[in-house]
């Protein structure tokens, strides 16, 4: 599915002033947590998009503590939206990705270079099911991994504890980390589209 062909996404675009009106619908601690979030975006949206991986990535993995969605949320399974994520200032591997996902599409990274991906994460001999988010150079380069597990940006060849099971963005929805679509993400994946909905509403997208 090309992005073109959904106009209300086509659409959209980052918006400064709507996020900060967002955050202060939430809260004074939400604001300054928004205003750090817009100055990054503001500040690196010039350099090169290597940059703005590693400066969103860390901008999240100091600021969000790792807690399950049922500590959080009070459910078992939840998408934060980036502010939402801020206001708790914790999330899990999922809302990591998003914010992440979000904040560099905020910054002009083309989502077709993003993706978000479900994997299974080796740890402490345990197979766990984790989300990451993917940066593709090229369509068929070799992804950068943005991860909460991790601190460093790393190729996914330098991450042999990651198995991609599926992986979906705003345009598309792949086995693995691949590039043969498996369909619509936005009509397979309900949760994924409120969340769309959601950002694009407090002024991401």
């Amino acid at each position: 599915m090309a992005l073109a062909s959904v106009p209300w996404l086509a659409a959209a675009a980052y918006d400064a002033v709507r996020v900060m009106e967002a955050a202060a619908a939430r809260g004074p601690k939400v604001v300054e947590q928004a205003q750090a979030l817009v100055h990054l975006i503001e500040r690196t949206s010039a350099q090169d998009e290597a940059v703005r991986l590693k400066e969103v990535n860390d901008f999240f993995n100091r600021r969000l503590a790792f807690k399950d969605d049922q500590v959080v949320w009070g459910v078992p399974d939840y998408w934060a939206s980036p502010l939402e994520s801020l206001e708790k200032r914790a999330g899990d591997c999922e809302d990591y990705a998003i914010a992440k996902y979000f904040s560099l599409a905020a910054s002009g990274v083309p989502t077709a270079r993003l993706r978000m991906v479900y994997v299974r994460a080796r740890l402490q001999g345990q197979s766990l099911a984790h989300m990451v988010l993917a940066y593709y150079a090229q369509p068929a380069a070799e992804p950068l991994i943005l991860d909460n597990l991790r601190a460093e940006v790393l190729p996914a060849s330098q991450r042999p504890d990651l198995t991609p099971v599926f992986s979906f963005n705003t345009e598309g929805l792949w086995q693995g980390a691949g590039t043969v679509t498996a369909g619509d993400p936005m009509a397979r994946l309900s949760v994924w589209r409120d969340l769309v909905a959601k950002v694009k509403a407090e002024g991401f997208l």
